[in-house]
């Protein structure tokens, strides 16, 4: 598996404020911790889904943890039509000027003014695997994926820190294009 990584589909997901998180669910509400995911301290919540509501329909959407300092949902294309929004493009965290959407819990409703995006597809890494594979954080480069229905995605970020794990994130639509189920690997090519 030298100089390849691992691919992993993010399907589309929420991640919320302290604020949100008490309109969402309740006064003194915490996110539960159901499963620990590939990036150290990420995790998927037990808490019940959000529904999503946009112009043209609603989606259920998990929540992802810890806490966020502002709203985000990450959304493939395929999700965002079927709301009647068109979020950009963006890097996670990039939230200024996106597109807004109401949000629902169990105990609560809340709209959003901005925080819709499709993730860019990226690979999380550390200093160390930086250097072993030759990149720079924000360097773009294209990851080729040996699958059914083999591929190069072309404009991927790379994203370098120490609280990193060395993965590929991609969502769900381009998952289906790759045919990328199962154990998936990728390689960066030039």
């Amino acid at each position: 598996m030298e100089n390849k990584f691992i691919v992993e589909t993010s399907a589309r997901h929420i991640h919320l404020t302290a604020e949100a998180v008490e309109i969402l669910y309740g006064k003194g509400a915490e996110l539960i911790v159901k499963k620990m995911l590939s990036q150290p301290g990420q995790f998927a919540c037990a808490n019940e889904k959000i529904l999503l509501t946009g112009p043209k329909g609603s989606l259920a959407v998990s929540v992802l943890g810890p806490i966020r300092s502002a709203n985000q949902v990450e959304l493939s294309f395929t999700d965002a039509r079927a709301l009647g929004i068109a979020p950009p493009v963006r890097e996670s965290g990039d939230v200024a000027g996106t597109p807004g959407i109401k949000l629902t819990g169990p105990a609560g409703e809340l709209e959003i003014a901005e925080g819709c995006i499709i993730a860019k597809r990226h690979i999380h890494m550390t200093p160390a695997d930086a250097e072993a594979f030759g990149v720079v954080d924000k360097q773009i480069v294209s990851v080729k994926l040996e699958t059914p229905r083999p591929l190069i995605f072309g404009d991927v970020v790379v994203r370098v820190s120490p609280k990193f794990a060395l993965a590929m994130h991609i969502d769900t639509d381009e998952c289906n294009a790759a045919a990328a189920f199962g154990t998936v690997y990728g390689e960066i090519v030039k």
